[in-house]
């Protein structure tokens, strides 16, 4: 769970986590690491999910790219007014009903829906939105979502040290790891609360280990 919770946590490749491992006298192949990461983060994540705390009312969707096996995929993402990352996706296109499958992600998973959706104007949302959460006031404004365009560049910054994601099971891992480990850091769970700030995500660590 060590080599797991650094990988998430910094902005270090396979490599990296094998070597601080081997300096502690843990001799292991990185690619033993990227085994142990594509395993155990969505096992860590599910595991969470009855201690996360309910999202904002709030949402701001926004698609940004990153690069698959050579090629530009889309990721949808979503931050509530507070930063709790609500979801990601990385669908093989982008269009209407990607848009669709987002969505019915994070309301199945969430089981919330929000009273205001932020979005730019990509003519991908209305008609999802109006299918899936009628009752949202669809917010169009320049502007606007900021907030998630801004938090797009936590993802970039930790993506930056890979050498390339190969496929898009691999990319949806990494990034949906990543995810949970910001809202971990950003205490929108309950988990490591009577840990210091610097401690949160090793305690945190530990108490779900025991749950898988």
């Amino acid at each position: 769970m060590v080599a797991v919770r650094w990988y998430l946590r910094f902005n270090l490749s396979y490599r990296d986590v094998q070597e601080l491992l081997a300096e502690r006298g843990v001799e292991v192949d990185h690619v033993n690491v990227f085994r142990w990461v594509q395993r155990f983060a969505p096992l860590l994540a599910d595991a969470a999910r009855f201690t996360r705390y309910a999202p904002g009312e709030r949402w701001h969707v926004d698609e940004t790219y990153v690069k698959v096996n050579g090629v530009w995929r889309c990721v949808y993402r979503a931050i509530d007014q507070f930063g709790q990352v609500i979801d990601v996706l990385v669908p093989p296109r982008r269009d209407v009903e990607a848009t669709r499958r987002f969505f019915r992600r994070a309301l199945t998973t969430l089981k919330v829906r929000p009273n205001e959706v932020v979005t730019d104007a990509a003519v991908i949302y209305p008609a999802a939105l109006a299918e899936l959460i009628p009752s949202a006031w669809h917010h169009v404004e320049q502007y606007a979502n900021n907030p998630i365009e801004a938090d797009h560049s936590q993802l970039k910054q930790r993506l930056r040290p890979m050498r390339g994601l190969r496929t898009d099971r691999t990319a949806q891992v990494i990034i949906a790891g990543h995810a949970f480990m910001q809202n971990l850091r950003r205490g929108h769970y309950e988990l490591g609360i009577d840990a210091t700030p610097a401690g949160r995500v090793a305690t945190a660590f530990t108490e779900l280990a025991r749950a898988i």
